[in-house]
């Protein structure tokens, strides 16, 4: 592939809902670039993105690719995101690396929510966008009803390019509505041909639209349109980029990506109206002068950039994906990694087609491609010369907040499964392991169920290893409503020297339920040695790690030792330590012993029809819905207390309830007693488990 300079490059994500077409547009530009001589398909598992096998075993974009296609002296980086939103953290890494979008939306679906999130997402980062309407080829595809949806949405921002010519119900053309001039497909060629009638009326309005737009890019444009005057093609075009450049404008367009009808226009569109990288801005932080370091992409300044993304394939090995911010990265380059303070040498420079690496001499500042073999690296570190540190900021990821436990099938595979795990964390940081030691068990966090049926799936078929999938425990406490005055006598005598220690202890509530127990003794006249004391005290930490009720960690007690008595010969500190942990349980179990829960505060953002379903649900979840709040974007917040056991499930009840319209947060905010019939139904669960393990 050839070097390309900054000005030549257009840095393009492809986003939208799931199943909109993203996959197959990619297919079919790298088609008409010449980059493949036919067309793979998603059904049959032979595009050039979806290259994993999970990927291709579902049918679905798990991660994002990146496609480099040479267009008519220009070098478009395609980058094909997943459009579910379990793999939603993949679609944030590449809009650090995206300089413009095209949103596709499915002519046959219409706007769905995933076309709203993709939305969400320019505006975040403020990227100028295309939407592009596919599947104009089918009967049922409506381009009207699509325009119509989304300038009802966003309003009269949104500037059809094009308008489609059907005939027969088939898709045989299209409507330059910049040249007013009308197009058919023969083959593969393209002939002009005249506008339909029924067309005329609406070609007229989206016209006008577009002359107002241009109008307001200037005086003297205003001027003369007020004046009837019209305006050269030349001028549409140079307005039009500037509106498209600055997000005042967003054009749509359609096509088939069946058919590859559309997508030539498509293409020349990208390069006549998308900012190269020359025209974006990024900046960093030079830690050598605490001043602000600004890159935009300019080649001429010192070479800095950043991993967007990590593949860490058991097949093709590890690659980091880079973005140039500034300079020219080339090959055997040294660069510094800011962020794990070390140096390293970069060997040889690729561009990724999918999985297929293309070694490149160099990069210039805005380009994408990939190093591989960088041990030590991460997705989000930052990468410059030893002379000039530059920092720049980490993608802003989503937290996983769903979770659930995870057990070896093969108790051989531990070893193996957690250096899986390791190497699928260091590709996808939206997945969290975590060794829950309190409940004895292993927690996998990701997106959503699907994120984690995918984990188990690549575990099993790239890694050889098995885990089995299950609800988690929670982790409540146990703690006493009561008081309690114990004695417990431990007197063991086997030959030789025996054991004997004597304890009588208090035990009541300390009110503190973040700490687990206050031990004080109040012993008078050398009942109890004071050479005894620190044993005792650590059979009460000792007992409270598994509470006499459940087998929780015990929080919330003080503990006395007031008296007692001891032997000369077989009082020792091992007898002193069993006595306590005998008059500890004895102690608990007399004082009104109580489970305690995990509460989570909770956040629930939902547009506002959505809100009576959602605290509904809430309600049946033990939730207290504490409060309701209008967010900036015109939805509600929903804040709530709910016990951790009711979050259960709740990332996929809140998706079907909300259409994929719903987010959701919570952290720990306390432990509250439980309802006497979970304590009663924990408690037979504890006790069923134990049988199990006994039996086991």
């Amino acid at each position: 592939m050839n070097v390309y300079t900054t000005d030549k490059i257009r840095n393009v994500v492809l986003l939208g809902h799931g199943g909109s077409g993203k996959t197959s547009l990619a297919e079919a530009m790298a088609y008409m670039a010449g980059l493949t001589s036919r067309m793979g398909k998603v059904e049959d598992g032979n595009t050039i993105s979806d290259y994993q096998k999970e990927e291709q075993a579902r049918k679905i974009s798990l991660g994002t690719s990146v496609i480099p296609v040479e267009w008519q002296g220009y070098k478009l980086n395609i980058l094909d995101t997943p459009g579910f939103f379990d793999f939603a953290g993949e679609v944030e890494e590449a809009m650090l690396a995206a300089g413009a979008a095209i949103i596709v939306v499915s002519g046959k679906a219409g706007v769905e929510v995933g076309t709203e999130r993709a939305w969400d997402l320019c505006e975040k980062y403020h990227l100028p966008r295309i939407f592009y309407v596919d599947e104009m080829d089918v009967d049922s595809a409506s381009f009207r009803q699509v325009v119509e949806d989304l300038t009802n949405k966003y309003g009269k921002r949104i500037a059809p390019f094009h308008l489609p010519i059907r005939e027969n119900e088939k898709f045989v053309g299209y409507i330059n509505v910049i040249t007013e001039t009308g197009n058919r497909w023969q083959g593969k060629e393209v002939v002009e041909c005249e506008i339909p009638d029924y067309s005329k009326d609406n070609l007229k309005i989206c016209k006008d639209t577009l002359l107002e737009a241009v109008a307001e890019t200037s005086e003297e444009f205003m001027e003369r349109f007020f004046n009837g005057e019209s305006f050269s093609e030349a001028e549409i075009r140079a307005a039009m980029r500037n509106n498209v450049m600055d997000c005042s404008v967003f054009p749509i367009t359609m096509g088939s990506n069946l058919l590859c009808q559309g997508i030539y226009t498509l293409m020349d569109d990208v390069i006549k109206y998308f900012p190269s990288p020359e025209n974006r801005k990024v900046a960093g932080v030079d830690l050598k002068t605490n001043e602000i370091f600004e890159a935009d992409y300019d080649f001429a300044k010192a070479k800095s950039g950043q991993i967007w993304k990590t593949i860490v394939d058991p097949y093709i090995g590890k690659y980091s994906l880079i973005k140039v911010y500034s300079g020219v990265l080339k090959t055997d380059d040294e660069v510094y990694n800011v962020d794990k303070d070390i140096d390293m040498k970069i060997g040889k420079l690729y561009v990724l087609q999918g999985n297929k690496p293309i070694e490149v001499p160099e990069l210039h500042a805005g380009d994408i491609g990939a190093i591989a073999k960088l041990t030590a690296a991460r997705t989000g570190d930052s990468l410059s010369t030893k002379g000039h540190t530059i920092k720049y900021g980490k993608p802003d990821l989503p937290t996983p907040y769903t979770y659930k436990r995870y057990e070896p099938v093969n108790k051989g595979d531990i070893d193996k499964i957690a250096q899986a795990i390791q190497k699928m964390t260091h590709e996808d940081l939206t997945i969290k392991n975590v060794n829950d030691a309190e409940n004895r068990q292993m927690l996998l966090y990701g997106m959503g169920d699907q994120h984690l049926d995918v984990i188990a799936s690549k575990l099993l078929n790239e890694y050889k290893c098995e885990i089995k999938l299950s609800k988690p425990k929670v982790a409540f406490r146990e703690t006493i409503r009561k008081n309690s005055d114990v004695e417990y006598k431990y007197k063991k005598q086997s030959g030789g020297h025996g054991q004997y220690g004597h304890v009588k202890m208090r035990f009541s509530a300390s009110g503190d339920l973040e700490t687990p127990y206050i031990f004080e003794q109040e012993v008078v006249g050398g009942a109890v040695p004071k050479n005894f004391f620190p044993a005792v005290e650590k059979g009460i930490a000792e007992g409270v790690q598994r509470g006499p009720l459940a087998g929780y960690p015990v929080v919330g007690i003080k503990a006395v030792l007031y008296d007692g008595s001891y032997h000369a010969v077989d009082s020792s500190e091992m007898a002193f330590k069993t006595a306590a942990i005998g008059a500890f349980k004895d102690g608990i179990m007399k004082a009104s012993p109580v489970l305690l829960e995990p509460i989570a505060s909770l956040k629930v953002i939902v547009p506002d029809q959505f809100t009576g379903d959602v605290m509904g649900d809430l309600n049946k979840r033990r939730g207290r819905v504490l409060g309701m709040n209008p967010t900036a974007d015109g939805k509600t917040c929903i804040e709530a207390d709910i016990p951790m056991t009711g979050l259960y499930g709740y990332c996929t009840d809140l998706r079907s309830m909300t259409g994929g319209r719903g987010d959701f947060s919570y952290e720990f905010a306390r432990y509250e007693q439980a309802p006497q019939e979970i304590q009663d139904a924990e408690i037979a669960n504890r006790a069923k488990e134990k049988e199990e393990e006994a039996d086991a």
